[in-house]
């Protein structure tokens, strides 16, 4: 075949256009913004991807500028329209958080905190807590040694205590009925303890605490390891259930983003604010909030994440509207 054959035959091909060009970038659009509408329905089978896509689910809204990005370097006016799609998706579904809100004051300010069992800073921790100016603080993976450490560093602000294994709580009121709650995931052993039941007293109301530490999860060979953490939950959703106190906060590391349908169970129990984005984990650069304060019977009208401490996670603040006001 002659050079003049081959040219003839390479242009009478026609050069794609720009609303031919970039199919698989509009698709993957498509895909996101599915994603976004429809993660409860993504199943928890293979591999739990079902909890995955929720746990980063804000973070799909990255398929934005990424698609836009790409669309142009394709030069595709088909990826670009697509692009419309994930953000019609990602607006419709965290508008409702992204409103300004002015939170109301409440009664009872709460703050949670996994210090880190390697976390040495004990003072300069519990500084950023008491800055917060709690009536209650409630910590995970602390030592016996820590947690007497803590004790003293909160002093005659938080005077009464108590602790259950990894757990603890420290108030400004009196705490009464301290009860260590079985949270522990079939087959785990028993010195794993992490789970504490308290009564707050104050003027002659009262609010039952659950402070727990669910387990962790994690990205292994069998995908999106979940199993132990949702079984605990389950565990301290049946707990919650059976509270016969009115008031009921529950306070801890979940392990889980609140529209994770795999928690479904005890998140149903409870509510949360509506407004924001308060990431709490890891420390360093926050993409997912696994630290919560949650009520029943009360209505927790802000949380906000806190300063650093020595800790992998940030300390989230949580205020409450209870019975007492």
């Amino acid at each position: 075949m002659t050079v003049d054959a081959k040219h003839a035959i390479h242009t009478a091909v026609p050069a794609k256009t720009a609303w031919q060009r970039g199919r698989l970038l509009a698709l993957g659009s498509v895909v996101a913004a599915a994603l976004l509408v429809a993660h409860d329905l993504v199943p928890n089978r293979w591999g739990n991807v079902g909890s995955l896509v929720q746990s980063f689910l804000p973070w799909l809204g990255l398929a934005v500028p990424l698609g836009i990005l790409a669309a142009l370097l394709r030069r595709s006016a088909l990826a670009i329209l697509a692009v419309l799609l994930p953000l019609a998706a990602w607006i419709w579904v965290f508008l409702p958080q992204l409103r300004p809100v002015a939170p109301e004051p409440g009664d009872l300010t709460v703050v949670q905190h996994n210090v880190s069992d390697t976390n040495t800073d004990v003072a300069g921790t519990a500084e950023v807590l008491l800055a917060a100016e709690p009536d209650v603080v409630t910590l995970t993976e602390v030592s016996d040694a820590a947690a007497g450490q803590y004790t003293q560093e909160f002093g005659d602000v938080l005077p009464h205590h108590e602790t259950q294994g990894t757990v603890g709580i420290w108030s400004r009121y009196p705490l009464k009925g301290a009860t260590a709650v079985d949270i522990r995931p079939e087959g785990v052993d028993a010195t794993w303890d992490r789970c504490l039941r308290v009564v707050i007293q104050r003027e002659g109301a009262v609010v039952a605490l659950f402070a727990a530490h669910l387990p962790s999860v994690r990205l292994g060979s069998g995908g999106f390891e979940t199993e132990l953490r949702n079984a605990s939950a389950l565990r301290l959703a049946d707990a919650v259930n059976a509270e016969q106190r009115d008031t009921v906060i529950v306070s801890g590391d979940l392990n889980a983003v609140l529209v994770d349908g795999a928690v479904a169970p005890l998140t149903n129990l409870v509510t949360a604010p509506a407004a924001g984005f308060e990431f709490t984990y890891p420390e360093a650069f926050p993409v997912a909030q696994i630290d919560h304060v949650l009520a029943r019977g009360a209505t927790v009208t802000e949380v906000r994440a806190l300063g650093a401490t020595g800790s992998d996670h940030l300390p989230l603040l949580a205020r409450i509207d209870t019975p007492w006001s």
